[in-house]
C-alpha cells in the first residue's frame, strides 16, 4: 500500500485485530451489536477492521476499513496487495493534525487517497494515483486521517472534499 513519507510521530494503539472475509459494511453495520462483540481481523493484514461512514449529506456510505494504526502497519500500508473491495478500504489516523504525505513504493494497485482535515471533512483527494510511483502526493494543509479505497470508487460513489468522513479507534 501507499507508504506515509513525511510524519515520524503517529499514535499506536492497542491490540490489532480484523474482519470476516465476504462480509460486507452494510450488513456490519446494520448489526452494530453483533459487531461491537466481535472484534475482526483482515485476513491479509492481520489489520483491526474497523466501521467508517463517509457522509454525503443524507447519504451514508458505509465501509469497513483496516486500521493502520502502529507506525510500522502505516509504513507498509497496502504495498504488494493486489486486490481491495468496492468497500473496502485503509485509514492511517495522526496522533494529532499535520501535513501528511504518502507515495506508491511497492503498491501494485491504484489508489484514492483521501486527505481527512482537523473537521473530519475531506480536505483533498489524490485521485488514481499511479501504481509503483514515488512521486509524493501530498494532503492540501493539516489531515487528521488519511483514508485510502482502490481507484476510481470516490469518483464512481460521489465522494468530494466537504464531505463527511467517521469512524470510531478503538480504546
Amino acid at each position: 500500500m501507499v507508504r506515509r513519507m513525511l510524519t515520524a510521530g503517529v499514535m499506536v494503539l492497542g491490540a490489532l485485530a480484523a474482519c470476516s472475509p465476504g462480509e460486507t459494511a452494510t450488513a456490519r453495520a446494520q448489526a452494530p451489536a453483533a459487531a461491537a462483540a466481535q472484534t475482526a481481523r483482515h485476513p491479509v493484514s492481520g489489520l483491526e477492521v474497523i466501521d467508517l461512514v463517509v457522509e454525503r449529506g443524507a447519504q451514508k456510505l458505509a465501509f469497513r476499513v483496516e486500521l493502520a494504526a502502529s507506525p510500522e502497519a502505516q509504513a507498509r500500508g497496502l504495498m504488494f496487495r493486489t486486490q481491495l473491495g468496492d468497500f473496502e478500504g485503509m485509514i492511517f489516523p495522526s496522533a494529532a493534525p499535520e501535513p501528511r504525505s504518502f507515495w506508491m513504493k511497492n503498491t501494485p494497485l491504484s489508489l484514492d487517497i483521501i486527505f481527512i482535515g482537523p473537521d473530519g471533512r475531506i480536505a483533498n483527494i489524490a485521485a488514481n494515483t499511479v501504481p509503483y510511483s514515488l512521486d509524493s502526493v501530498t494532503s492540501n494543509g493539516p489531515a487528521s486521517a488519511v483514508l485510502e479505497l482502490r481507484a476510481g470508487r470516490a469518483a464512481a460513489l460521489g465522494i468530494v472534499p466537504g464531505d463527511k468522513v467517521i469512524y470510531t479507534l478503538p480504546r
